[in-house]
């Protein structure tokens, strides 16, 4: 145990990792914020901040180690959460591209490298060393940019996953016979050990897709039961880390381990949830990642070689692009398609700098021309990711659709069309083609209730759980499901909130309601109806974006159904029709205007939801009324004074609560008891009715 002392003496210290991370946070907000006001992909923002704050610039952070370390797993939770939204089933859909393409365009581009190496009078294992380093693509930036880009169900985005996996395939055996052509090895020594690797990868393959079938949906299901997000949260974390962490002691790269984790969990009905979890910690150590790349950048080199640099990274891209997108047109992709994927693709990877490090120390050289040459790939390398926005975009030009080429293109091997799987909840983008869809949110007897009368009247339904079990009773009652934490922007979109019709939040706790509902405002402009149990605050609730608030201690469980019903255009007709019916779910604003000395009492209005739906009092004794005036302090319903009783003039005297608002159809006014005075409200104000 540290002696008191010590820790009193290192309470008063500052640490010395503490100033250059709290450096290079603030640098990459403030970049990426830049960047993002100027309409510019974020990662070019992390990167030239890495470019700035490295030991050959600013000089800011000179220890990379730790940063190496945060970028690292920055990778691991990029491709993890990649690996969810792409599942089991379409991995196996692009297998043919994963071994045709992908392994084509492997040996293109490393023969490209060799041909080069040689034609410069290098050898040829300094050419094949330089072959596997150009034929190797940026997984984490190309996989950021599609899912930023919303890219990731179309053909060309699935092709460059498929051709991204392959290479990271590669990365295992590349990673073993860099040092044999090194030291020249010759024999069956070394080839024993690439068969072992390659036998130990497929074994680890096989053994993760087994338990993404078997193991991993039960056991996250009961984690998911206890509700409590830090364990959940811990689970998936261990789950994906302790997954890239077996893989990489197999010889398989933590890319590669991360990608199958996220697979494994892809195939749980808690993907979706276990999406919105990891992606504020992905966030965060990948902005990590694409600063360490910067980091790497010499900018004085660049500016003394920069005819080189510029000639070097013109040639990776030109075959890079060529090799990918003759590779592409093997499996039948049209030729636009195959250009643009190749322009995609056309950088060179983070793990040639792994393989960078391993050629150099075992003495070969990027196109046999020693150390200058190893700086010149660093910076080719840094200058093609920062230029990897900008190809993307201009593959989404040549690849738009009305050019002739059809983005939802058919793999060789009978792979289905491209886009959003049919089934499932794990990809992000399944839910993305509703629109003018109910979305109910929690799960109870009363959301079941309203979800399958909308059905039955031709109304789709949504509904958002984290219970387990509440999702499998809706689904078989025929209801879709997102499983999740609704307060999550990615679960929200999953569920189509921001094209939905109407969002109904039946949360049973009000400070979770209150949650939810400001989440929900956050996405969407569509009315909200929240019914939560307990005290109910409405003036919290309509400043939080509520439309309607069901307030269960004044009105019957029946209320929400009508008030859904309503909003919807489906409700019943009164049985008496001569009666007003006010909507005792809605939200009245009526921002009182300032009368000046007329009226003094402004502050009296405040958001309310009406007590009933009709007169209070006259509803209680069975008589009659003409028409009625909803309290603005406290939503009262009463008759008005052509009424025989004039219950709201009663109250208004009674309670101290002076200000009232029309409830009849058509009427926009307020009045004020104490100052006889009659306020016009704006159109926005007046009360909506059923």
């Amino acid at each position: 145990m540290t002696p008191p002392g010590e820790l009193a003496m290192a309470a008063g210290e500052v640490s010395g990792y503490l100033g250059p991370v709290a450096a290079l946070v603030a640098a990459a907000a403030a970049i990426g914020y830049l960047t993002a006001r100027a309409r510019v992909v974020p990662i070019v923002g992390f990167l030239v901040a890495g470019v700035l704050l490295g030991p050959s610039q600013l000089g800011v952070i000179e220890n990379s180690e730790m940063v190496r370390a945060a970028a690292e797993i920055g990778v691991i939770l990029l491709l993890f959460t990649i690996g969810i939204e792409f599942s089991l089933e379409r991995l196996a859909r692009v297998w043919t591209w994963i071994a045709v393409a992908g392994g084509l365009q492997l040996l293109l581009a490393t023969g490209a490298g060799l041909a080069l190496t040689l034609a410069l009078g290098g050898t040829w294992r300094d050419g094949v060393f330089t072959g596997f380093l150009i034929s190797l693509s940026s997984t984490a930036i190309v996989l950021k940019l599609l899912g930023d880009r919303r890219e990731t169900a179309t053909t060309r985005g699935r092709l460059a996953v498929a051709v991204l996996i392959a290479q990271d395939l590669a990365v295992v055996g590349m990673v073993l016979i860099v040092p044999l052509l090194g030291s020249g090895a010759e024999g069956g020594t070394g080839l024993g050990s690439l068969v072992r690797a390659i036998l130990t990868a497929v074994a680890v393959v096989a053994a993760v897709l087994v338990v993404a079938r078997r193991v991993m949906p039960p056991a996250l299901d009961v984690v998911a039961r206890i509700c409590s997000p830090e364990v959940f949260l811990l689970t998936i974390v261990a789950v994906c880390l302790g997954t890239a962490y077996l893989t990489a002691l197999a010889g398989v790269s933590v890319s590669l381990g991360a990608f199958l984790a996220g697979l494994v969990v892809s195939e749980s009905g808690a993907s979706t949830h276990v999406l919105s979890e990891v992606l504020p910690l992905q966030i965060i150590f990948s902005a990590v990642f694409f600063v360490s790349v910067g980091m790497l950048l010499d900018l004085g080199f660049v500016l003394d070689n920069v005819l080189l640099v510029l000639a070097a990274a013109a040639v990776v891209l030109v075959v890079k692009a060529l090799t990918t997108a003759a590779a592409a047109t093997a499996v039948r992709i049209p030729v636009r398609t195959a250009a643009a994927t190749g322009l995609l693709l056309a950088q060179i990877g983070e793990f040639s700098f792994v393989l960078l490090t391993v050629g150099t120390a075992a003495g070969l050289a990027p196109l046999g021309r020693g150390q200058d040459a190893a700086q010149v790939v660093v910076a080719t390398t840094v200058l093609l990711m920062l230029a990897t926005p900008v190809l993307a975009a201009a593959a989404a030009r040549v690849d738009r659709p009305g050019t002739g080429t059809p983005r939802d293109a058919v793999p060789a091997g009978g792979a289905s069309p491209a886009g959003p799987d049919g089934g499932g909840e794990h990809a992000v983008a399944d839910h993305d083609s509703l629109r003018d869809h109910v979305v109910i949110i929690g799960w109870g007897p009363t959301a079941l209730d309203i979800a399958e009368t909308l059905q039955h009247r031709g109304v789709p339904v949504l509904m958002t759980t984290l219970n387990p079990d509440g999702a499998a009773e809706a689904e078989a009652a025929g209801v879709r499901v997102v499983r999740g934490d609704p307060t999550k922007v990615a679960v929200l979109r999953a569920a189509g909130v921001p094209a939905a019709r109407l969002v109904v939040v039946a949360e049973d706790e009000p400070e979770q309601a209150l949650r939810v509902v400001r989440a929900v405002r956050a996405v969407t402009t569509a009315p909200i109806l929240v019914r939560p149990l307990g005290e109910v605050d409405v003036t919290e609730f309509a400043a939080a974006g509520a439309d309607h608030v069901v307030d269960p201690r004044h009105v019957s469980g029946h209320a929400l159904l009508q008030s859904v019903l309503a909003e919807l255009g489906h409700a019943e007709t009164a049985p008496d029709r001569r009666r007003t019916v006010v909507d005792t779910a809605r939200v009245i604003r009526y921002p009182w205007p300032d009368a000046g000395e007329d009226c003094g009492h402004a502050e009296a209005s405040r958001p309310v939801v009406p007590r009933a739906p009709g007169c209070v009092a006259c509803l209680r004794a069975g008589t009659d009324w003409v028409h009625l005036r909803i309290c603005l302090s406290c939503g009262h319903v009463g008759c008005c004074d052509s009424s025989r009783h004039r219950h709201a003039r009663v109250h208004a005297h009674t309670d101290g609560h002076p200000l009232v608002v029309s409830a009849e159809p058509g009427e926009s006014w307020g009045y004020c008891f104490v100052d006889d005075v009659t306020v016009p409200a704006p159109a926005q104000a007046a009360p909506r009715l059923r």
